[in-house]
């Protein structure tokens, strides 16, 4: 073979084997890839090739369900230490013959939130991209004391009487009132509105909705 037919082999065979490694490295790259995103890539490819698009059911009935699917939603806990003070007294005798005092310190809490099951499809009107919430009206869930934190902190009984075993249960009934209503009195309702309105509207924007407005 003369030398230039040599040479020109030569080149054409360095040509191809670039072009085979450049294709080699580019099926490399697209099967990592995939495996790191999964079948997005190639679900992308298919649809951009097909001319399919994604579709989401955003109808009036299908965003109330979803809304009714966060049910009771607790987006307040309300946690507070109070001493109270629960007392049995005769109106004869001074306290130190007849009396029965008891003073505690309890740890409770309030949960607050929306029942979203009260939601109406009449609650709920769409206009485009936009969505018109009228939320149902927060509510105290539950007030409770924790047992482990809530102590008898002292207890004074007369000489002359025994030991009321029901004056405890009293106290803690009352402690749980006081809890619920300094919970009230510092607006946990207010707030779990405000909560529950930042969380359907997290909601709705994932759902497509480019504007959450309340009535």
């Amino acid at each position: 073979m003369p030398p230039g037919s040599r040479r020109s082999s030569v080149v054409l065979v360095l040509i191809i084997g670039l072009l085979l490694g450049v294709v080699l490295v580019g099926l490399i790259e697209w099967s990592v890839l995939s495996r790191s995103s999964g079948r997005g890539l190639v679900s992308r490819v298919w649809s951009a090739v097909t001319g399919r698009t994604l579709g989401i059911d955003v109808s009036q009935p299908t965003v109330v369900d979803r809304i009714q699917r966060l049910q009771r939603l607790e987006t307040v806990v309300y946690t507070m230490d109070k001493l109270v003070t629960g007392a049995k007294e005769s109106p004869i005798f001074p306290d130190f013959l007849a009396g029965d005092r008891l003073l505690m310190m309890v740890h409770g809490e309030v949960v607050a939130g929306i029942d979203f099951s009260n939601l109406k499809p009449g609650d709920v009107r769409l206009e485009g991209k936009q969505v018109h919430l009228h939320l149902p009206a927060s509510q105290v869930f539950s007030t409770r004391l924790d047992s482990a934190k809530t102590r008898v902190y002292s207890r004074q009984t007369g000489l002359l009487v025994p030991t009321d075993p029901n004056l405890e249960t009293e106290v803690r009934q009352e402690a749980e009132r006081e809890l619920q209503a300094a919970a009230l009195a510092d607006g946990i309702l207010q707030t779990a509105q405000q909560n529950a309105g930042a969380t359907t509207t997290s909601l709705l924007q994932g759902l497509g909705f480019e504007k959450v407005e309340f009535e």
